[in-house]
């Protein structure tokens, strides 16, 4: 399965017409901007956000390096949320037309690339269950079944914000465990 991912982020790296770079706060695209390029992630982080009417703003996607940033959107004329950098970053530009054409020609590519999207679905689908769990103590506990075991301390932090849970509330939960 990882073979697969790194061929395609390679494929597509390999189809980049240019480089980006973004400090933090930067927006490679906003919401309702026109979609006319892919983002693959080299360096750094971003954050696919949708605004919210009452000025609130949900994160639908944590991109890190070797991702794609708001894949489903080739398939769109506007982006339907913006992508911002969470730390400096650098990002592989890709015309949308290429990847298009290569998916309509290259049944290879088009194979990685329908696995990574059925990847990606089932772990939106698993984050949005977590979500749905109330307590820490429960979201806590379901990352844990579907993730094969407890997560190292270096993990805590990037596991909070995974299941959406201060960074204080998850040590105390894991506190409350090892008592």
């Amino acid at each position: 399965m990882i073979a697969v991912m790194s061929d395609l982020i390679s494929s597509l790296r390999g189809m980049a017409s240019a480089m980006r770079s973004f400090d933090a706060g930067q927006y490679p695209f906003r919401q309702e901007d026109e979609v006319e390029v892919l983002h693959v992630v080299d360096a750094g982080s971003f954050h696919l956000v949708r605004h919210q009417a009452d000025g609130g703003m949900a994160v639908l996607q944590r991109a890190a390096a070797g991702s794609i940033l708001a894949e489903a959107s080739i398939f769109s004329d506007r982006y339907h949320c913006g992508g911002v950098a969470t730390a400096a970053a650098k990002t592989a530009v890709i015309p949308v037309t290429s990847v298009k054409e290569r998916l309509r020609v290259d049944i290879d590519f088009s194979h990685q690339w329908t696995l990574h999207l059925a990847r990606e679905l089932h772990a939106s689908r698993k984050r949005a269950e977590i979500m749905s769990l109330k307590t820490v103590k429960a979201r806590l506990e379901a990352w844990i079944s579907w993730n094969g075991g407890f997560p190292s301390k270096g993990m805590w932090k990037q596991i909070a914000e995974e299941i959406g849970v201060s960074p204080e509330a998850l040590y105390r939960e894991i506190a409350r465990r090892r008592s």
